[in-house]
């Protein structure tokens, strides 16, 4: 029988019990890693807006990229470990989470799942180890929400254009990895509608751009970039990527990483907020003694218990094969809110250390602005979630 000794703040409904042996090795594995090597260098890296790229091949050997991908070098493990993988490595930063979930859940899912045999061979073995990067490009300066009217356009292309080919216009913006990235997952409307190409960055005709000035996932290289007249062959199109939805299950499957990596940043909320409370002293005692301080940190508690289990469903359900997208932006939505609220709970507990990047809050918050806005805007998916119960969308 446990006994009140036994309770834990972080897992206080003791959900980690709840997982299988392997999926807490591999978080377990992700979290030595993330301790070690990630978390010393972050602020310096976040107030420098950089990312480590050295740690690249490191993340490939540990097998993060496309992890639970089956097959060309990927390691086929189950969404539970996937999951879990993305709560340690976005607990460590928004930044680092994205580049494995751009690289494995967007660009590599999109070639697994529509590519050809051909594409798949080519490029999923590179990808698993970190030899060839890429971006996923689907928003537009002036299509976020509304990517089904996309103004990048692909028209067969003719005369001094060859044969079989494909003539790419067009622009993306928003784009992780697109500075580092050696493969453009691009998506374009044709006159059936849209398509997916897969465009090497190193590509006549195609320019990336750093975005800067950001207070938002500095730790990130997010870029934009233009297509003028570049030239692809058919055999670089995504054969059975066709319509909107097939990019839309890309974001899906990104989107699932973002609920468990939410839950990383609120657990790391709540650990930081209790140790520094409990050892900072303000009229004779430590300062999670008074009731206000107690009040954050239960409401904390509460709201990451809450989200924990929301995750742990969704993993179950993807796993059985029963997930369906309204359960996916259920989950990011309701996660991403209670991690940026627990982010500014502990940063107030902090005081004014709080703004300080010697302590993971601010850091915290001000990412989840972006995560807040990303694969679906908190907006949308209450749409989606209004939909789903009343059957009447609401977009329009």
């Amino acid at each position: 029988m446990s006994s009140a000794n036994d309770f834990t703040p972080v897992d206080s409904y003791q959900i980690d019990a709840l997982y299988d042996s392997d999926a807490l090795l591999v978080r377990d594995t992700v979290r030595r890693f993330v301790d070690e090597r990630f978390l010393p260098d972050i602020a310096n890296h976040f107030e420098n807006a950089t990312f480590p790229q050295e740690l690249i091949p490191e993340i490939g050997a540990l097998g993060l990229f496309g992890m639970h991908l089956d097959g060309y070098g990927c390691a086929g493990g189950s969404n539970q470990a996937y999951g879990l993988a993305c709560q340690e490595l976005e607990r460590g930063d928004s930044g680092l989470r994205s580049l494995v979930s751009v690289q494995g859940s967007l660009a590599m899912f999109a070639i697994h799942k529509y590519g050809s045999e051909e594409q798949r061979e080519q490029w999923l073995p590179q990808m698993a180890t970190g030899e060839v990067i890429g971006c996923f490009g689907l928003t537009e300066p002036d299509r976020g929400s509304d990517p089904q009217n996309m103004t990048t356009r692909a028209i067969q292309a003719k005369g001094n254009y060859g044969g079989n080919a494909w003539r790419i216009n067009g622009a993306k913006r928003w784009i992780t990895n697109a500075g580092i990235a050696q493969l453009a997952v691009v998506w374009a409307n044709t006159e059936d509608g849209v398509h997916g190409f897969l465009i090497p960055t190193d590509s006549d005709g195609f320019e990336v751009r750093e975005i800067t000035h950001k207070m938002s996932l500095r730790a990130s290289v997010t870029g934009e970039f233009y297509m003028d007249d570049v030239v692809v062959p058919e055999a670089m199109r995504l054969p059975d990527a066709a319509g909107i939805g097939a990019a839309l299950s890309c974001l899906s499957e990104a989107r699932f990483g973002i609920a468990f990596g939410a839950v990383g940043i609120a657990a790391d909320c709540l650990q930081v907020a209790l140790d520094y409370s409990t050892n900072r002293e303000q009229f004779g005692k430590p300062i999670a003694g008074f009731q206000l301080t107690q009040a954050k940190i239960a409401d904390m508690m509460t709201d990451l218990t809450n989200a924990q289990l929301q995750a742990y469903r969704l993993a179950q359900l993807k796993d059985t094969g029963m997930i369906q997208p309204v359960h996916i932006s259920m989950a990011k939505r309701h996660n991403v809110r209670i991690a940026l609220n627990a982010a500014r709970s502990a940063r107030t507990i902090l005081g004014a250390n709080g703004v300080s990047t010697e302590y993971s809050p601010i850091r915290h918050m001000m990412n989840l602005e972006s995560v807040l806005t990303y694969e679906g805007t908190e907006e949308i998916h209450t749409l989606v979630l209004g939909q789903s119960a009343t059957h009447l969308p609401a977009f329009r």
